[in-house]
């Protein structure tokens, strides 16, 4: 049985959220499998994926396999919806005895790469490791976004909204926006403007 030495440890790997980080997180590790292990990586993902879910906040799980996007290494991105709930996972003891499962299974150490608040907006799992947009880059697409999607939804449901007692219209209004921002609008808008968005 091959020894823990076998595999390196990023300590970044081990805690991967810092205080003070807010809102929602989104983690990507990246490590490279030795030759021949990979059945065995591919199961220890299997397991490790079912282990997070189990804890609160865990808002799902994507991996990619080896590609010239990743740099030919596996990338695993998970993602908790506070960064108290990514801190409960990290710090586990569950987490830690399937971190020692890879012993022998990897090369080299992992590399992670965190994104909160405004970055959530901006994810794109084929650039796992790629540093996230300025904010100045991110606050002005979002205004553009926000801004035409509100008045959007307002024009398209003014005849149903006008009806309803103004906190109501307001919310509706939020709601609308948040959900077509977070499955819709954003994963359109940052891969059409990723060349520019990422360009540092």
């Amino acid at each position: 049985m091959a020894s823990s030495s076998d595999h390196p440890q990023d300590p970044a790997d081990s805690r991967v959220c810092t205080p003070g980080d807010e809102g929602p997180v989104t983690v990507s590790i990246s490590r490279r499998v030795k030759p021949g292990r990979e059945a065995e990586y591919e199961a220890w993902i299997s397991g490790v994926i079912d282990a997070a879910g189990e804890y609160p906040g865990h808002l799902g799980t994507s991996v990619l396999r080896p590609g010239p996007t990743t740099d030919h290494e596996y990338v695993i991105i998970y993602r908790f919806d506070t960064y108290q709930n990514c801190q409960q996972w990290e710090q586990s003891t569950l987490r830690k005895t399937w971190l020692d499962k890879l012993a022998g299974l990897t090369e080299g150490a992992a590399k992670t790469h965190r994104g909160t608040g405004l970055e959530f907006w901006f994810d794109l799992p084929e650039l796992p490791a790629h540093q996230p947009p300025s904010p100045a880059k991110m606050a002005l697409v979002l205004i553009v976004v926000v801004y035409a999607l509100i008045m959007g939804i307002h024009a398209l449901l003014q005849p149903w909204l006008s009806v309803l007692p103004a906190w109501l219209q307001t919310l509706c209004v939020v709601a609308g926006q948040v959900v077509l921002m977070t499955y819709v609008v954003m994963p359109r808008v940052t891969r059409l403007l990723k060349n520019w968005l990422f360009k540092h």
